[in-house]
């Protein structure tokens, strides 16, 4: 077998490797690789499965690309914010190696499609951010007999493990029987993530999918952990071969149940919170008082005060003129001490992003201002500062 003669000089600096050879982009050609999520993770996997020519790729994520997006996001640009990630991606790939197949699915992945959506394919990447996809992928590839290369980043810190890889390696519920609650997941909307971290772990996704189709990858499972801040920065954990107790890989197989009568959302916890509406709700009159309220009272004669409740690197980023910071988990520890700090029937408004840590700041203080003397009058606003700018002052800064 050959390949078309502009293949040659296009992936001749691969060929070249020892291990590799025609062989190996043969192997590449004749592959089909479809990547769950087109966005941190999923576009430098992309990118680099494409460019090193992957026969195959299927692209699928069903949100749309949005200005946020693109810090890290490297398939994106402000002309495609609108469009389809997985469209956005296609366009992207195409630019680069046009003699690409692609497979593009702007429809979400759920336990009624994902065998169906998968089943086409030689490897699959999980390239998600969500714990529900995580453990539906999991158990999809289980059921199809095929690998998982699964990627996560968030803050500074990623992992990479390859799941269901030959007759012994271990699937995702293996190494995690049960989901962490809801409370202690996180999401890079609400802890940060640095672009590069997703970068670095999605390429390593893109690596060790090259290497299982080449023949290059060492079948022992490991979980590959990773710290920006770290010295060294990788950490390499061995980890045991299928868990003979696993209800989804274990023998006898199918002691877990289809994956069409299994609720995903619910299993881990339910629905995620959101944080934008939970802050748009009204409360009680007198309580939660819209940003109109705080900007009247920044044009009045009458004392107030405003606090905001934001961590103190978040409060550098843009704050309200006249403010002071002091961060939720202070006004938790110390709320008589914050209301000794005010002057009585001051009205004290107190603010965050989204409008949700204010509230339980809030509550702190109105039950300390109930337990003692104080006649401070504790309000919060509805919507935080997002709000602040949609309503009051549309040059006021949004991240």
């Amino acid at each position: 077998m050959s390949l078309p003669l502009q293949d040659y000089q296009r992936y001749g600096r691969q060929m070249i490797l020892d291990g590799f050879g025609l062989e190996g982009q043969l192997k590449l050609r004749a592959s089909s690789v479809a990547v769950v999520g087109a966005g941190g993770l999923g576009c430098p996997a992309l990118q680099y499965l494409g460019a090193a020519g992957v026969g195959r790729l299927a692209i699928i994520d069903h949100d749309r690309v949005e200005l946020s997006n693109l810090q890290r996001q490297i398939l994106h640009n402000e002309e495609t914010i609108g469009m389809y990630k997985a469209e956005s991606a296609a366009q992207a790939l195409r630019r680069v190696n046009p003699d690409l197949t692609l497979d593009v699915y702007t429809t979400a992945l759920t336990a009624l499609n994902a065998l169906s959506l998968l089943e086409p394919y030689d490897i699959i990447l999980d390239c998600t951010d969500n714990m529900p996809t995580r453990y539906l992928l999991s158990d999809a590839v289980v059921a199809l007999g095929k690998p998982l290369v699964s990627g996560a980043a968030q803050k500074f810190e990623g992992q990479l493990c390859v799941y269901n890889l030959g007759e012994s390696g271990p699937c995702y519920r293996c190494l995690y029987p049960t989901p962490p609650p809801r409370a202690a997941v996180g999401t890079c909307e609400e802890l940060g993530v640095l672009g590069v971290v997703t970068g670095i772990i999605g390429n390593m996704q893109a690596l060790e999918t090259i290497k299982i189709i080449v023949g290059l990858h060492d079948p022992k499972p490991t979980l590959l952990l990773f710290s920006a801040l770290g010295t060294p920065p990788f950490r390499s954990i061995k980890l045991r071969t299928r868990k003979a107790t696993c209800p989804a890989c274990s023998s006898p197989p199918g002691q877990l149940a289809s994956l069409t009568s299994t609720d995903y959302v619910q299993f881990c916890g339910g629905p995620a919170p959101n944080w934008v509406e939970q802050g748009l709700v009204p409360g009680n009159a007198g309580h939660r008082v819209p940003p109109k309220d705080l900007h009247d009272a920044m044009n009045s004669a009458k004392p107030f005060k405003i606090i905001d409740v934001r961590p103190a690197t978040e409060y550098g980023i843009c704050q309200l003129p006249g403010s002071q910071n002091i961060p939720l988990k202070d006004i938790l520890s110390q709320p008589g001490k914050i209301l000794l700090e005010c002057s009585n029937n001051e009205d004290l408004f107190l603010v965050c992003r989204l409008g949700n840590d204010s509230q339980i700041a809030a509550e702190v203080l109105r039950s300390a201002v109930s337990a003692g003397e104080s006649t401070v009058l504790v309000k919060d606003i509805i919507g935080g500062l997002r709000a602040w700018t949609s309503q009051i002052d549309q040059e006021f800064p949004i991240y």
